[in-house]
């Protein structure tokens, strides 16, 4: 379990327009009812808001068992649409927008030529609509047309998923890309016919960008900045909704062994900015761009840009104990804007392959 204590991190760490777009849009079936997709933030205020859920941050290991069946089969996905208040690190809290109540929203795992049933189900308390735009899914908007939903409402649309590879999904309500900084985005893995190959670990990561009106750690309640968004100045870029979520410093560092393999998927929700991928002390030693998985992995991939509407998928090898850190190589956004997660690998030294005291 991780361990729950929060601290000031930038401390810990020692570190001083509604929209269409084509393919991500709600397409030619618009939303009846509120319109409005706008999220009326708290209002801004000297202290934290009251949180709805004691953490926004999904855990990294929460991932569906990897593929172990050879024919198609069908699968129902409920999806609950939840809007929450939650903090992005201690003393600051934020709205933000989900899939089940997460940050990212689960991944979704299925087999190439598996059929796909999606539900979006909405509370009468939400404040706006919603849906889903998968982009594993042939069909218009990704499936965003057939499944916008109001509060109190659910909806459904059905899909073939007939081209391997990891995929994001996302809301794209017309003012989607407040709705993904808050948090509505995560990843579906349709798994090539012949499976993947067999690790000891997968993670799974969601990086983002919070625009909001105050400055990075300064206490209360942050609301949404549209300013800051359309300049693309970020107050934090993090992995799942909260700063520095998976290091000592938050919930606790992702733990394996020396000499396990580990798979690392990573969906850039942006929504705006370009993520520099990369492992501290460690390297892609099999790298598929763009969650490509048909295609062969490039290997010994130091850094790798990580468009934000995709998924990145990297293995890594683990021959010495340390802590990896998983950063965008933007380097202000690891020192200043909470970006950053540890992989702690343990284990007996092995001085051949790193010495520090030779």
């Amino acid at each position: 379990m991780f361990d729950t204590t929060r601290r000031r991190v930038v401390q810990a760490l020692g570190v001083g327009g509604a929209a269409s777009l084509a393919g991500c849009s709600t397409g030619g079936q618009p939303v009846e009812g509120n319109q409005e997709t706008t999220v009326s933030s708290t209002p801004t205020q000297q202290g934290p808001a009251e949180t709805t859920v004691d953490r926004i941050a999904a855990d990294p290991r929460d991932i569906p068992d990897p593929v172990d069946w050879s024919e198609p089969r069908h699968h129902d996905i409920e999806l609950g649409i939840t809007e929450e208040t939650a903090e992005i690190e201690p003393g600051v809290t934020f709205d933000f927008m989900t899939f089940d109540g997460r940050v990212p929203g689960p991944m979704i795992r299925v087999r190439q030529g598996d059929t796909v049933n999606v539900t979006l189900t909405s509370p009468d308390d939400n404040s706006m609509p919603h849906n889903i735009d998968l982009h594993a899914v042939y069909g218009p908007g990704g499936g965003a047309s057939a499944s916008n939903v109001n509060p109190g409402e659910d909806n459904s649309f059905e899909f073939k998923a007939m081209y391997p590879g990891v995929h994001i999904y996302h809301c794209a309500v017309p003012n989607l890309d407040q709705h993904i900084s808050s948090g509505m985005f995560g990843a579906i893995l349709v798994e090539p016919k012949e499976g993947l190959p067999e690790v000891d670990h997968e993670f799974f990561f969601g990086q983002h960008e919070i625009y909001t009106d105050k400055a990075p750690g300064e206490e209360g309640h942050h609301a949404f900045d549209f300013e800051a968004m359309k300049k693309e100045e970020p107050t934090y870029v993090v992995y799942n909704g909260e700063a520095y979520a998976f290091t000592e410093n938050g919930y606790g560092p992702l733990e394996v062994d020396k000499g396990d393999r580990v798979r690392i998927f990573m969906s850039n929700g942006g929504p705006n900015l370009l993520s520099s991928w990369h492992a501290i002390g460690n390297v892609w030693a099999d790298f598929y761009r763009d969650g490509a998985l048909a295609n062969d992995a490039e290997n010994y991939v130091e850094t790798a840009p990580v468009a934000p509407g995709t998924v990145a998928c990297a293995e890594i090898d683990t021959p010495v104990p340390e802590p990896i850190k998983l950063v965008d190589h933007a380097l202000t956004r690891v020192a200043r804007k909470g970006m950053m997660g540890i992989i702690q690998v343990n284990g007996s030294p092995e001085p051949e392959i790193f010495n520090p005291g030779p």
